[in-house]
Order: structure tokens, then C-alpha cells, then sequence
């Protein structure tokens, strides 16, 4: 048993390349827990909550292309402010990005989509578009 202060292993600095490790340089182990995602049906649309701490407004883009929404973020750590106020110790923070897709539909456009950030909050708005049915004709299959 490794010893532990709330609930984080002390050694994890020892082996933390993400060569043997497999994580995400962006927030470590935690990045599971990054753009998590709350999808709502209304009569009339689909919202998502989508989580986004730490991140403004200009670091996130989205865009619609072939059916599919992609929201993205990217996020760059100032590398000189530590000359500028001491010497850190133990960094935690990585710059990087993320990303997420979801699909919406062919028929569905950017200016059909309307979005608004907030409180570390990306809320999302996608109207229903009428699902094309196809003709309902009794077909029969042909047995030989």
C-alpha cells in the first residue's frame, strides 16, 4: 500500500512521464473529468451543458461539419510569468487542448446553433430539424 494525501498518490511524481502513464498532459489524471456534458431534450431543440473550467471565452471554438458538432478548447500557460513573480515549485497546470464531438444531424447548419458561455459553462442550443421519412410501400421479398 503506497501512502496517499487526499486521495493522490505521493509517488505519482516519480512516474508521471506520460510515456508509462497513458494520460493526458492537459490535466493528468484528471481529464476524465474535463468537458463533461449534460444532454437535455425540449419539445423544440437539444441543450448541452457543457463543463469547461478554467477556460474564456476565446480559447473555445465550435464548429458544425458533416453531421457533426465539434466544440474545442485550447489552453496556454505563460511560460515567462514565472521570471516574472518567483520560482514554482510544483506545477500542476499544462497547456494543451480538447476536444468533443457530437452528432447533430446533416441538415443542421452553424446558424442554426446558437451558444453561450458563462460561469465555466458552454450552453448549446440545436433545433429539432423534421425527420425525412422514407415512403412506407409493402415490399415483398421475392423467395426462390
Amino acid at each position: 500500500m503506497l501512502p496517499s494525501i487526499f486521495g493522490e498518490n505521493l509517488f505519482d511524481e516519480m512516474f508521471s512521464d506520460p510515456f508509462f502513464t497513458g494520460r493526458n498532459p492537459l490535466y493528468g489524471k484528471h481529464a476524465k473529468a474535463l468537458m463533461k456534458t449534460d444532454v437535455r431534450e425540449t419539445d423544440n431543440s437539444y441543450e448541452l451543458d457543457i463543463d469547461l473550467p478554467g477556460f474564456k471565452k476565446d480559447e473555445i471554438k465550435a464548429q458544425v461539419s458533416d453531421g457533426y458538432l465539434t466544440v474545442s478548447a485550447a489552453k496556454g500557460l505563460d511560460k515567462d510569468e514565472s521570471d516574472k513573480k518567483g520560482r514554482y515549485i510544483r506545477r500542476e497546470r499544462y497547456a494543451g487542448q480538447c476536444s468533443r464531438s457530437f452528432y447533430v444531424g446533416e441538415d443542421v447548419t452553424e446558424s442554426d446553433i446558437s451558444a453561450k458561455f458563462e460561469d465555466g459553462i458552454l450552453r448549446v442550443s440545436i433545433p429539432k430539424k423534421e425527420v425525412k421519412k422514407l415512403p412506407e410501400k409493402a415490399g415483398y421479398i421475392n423467395i426462390e
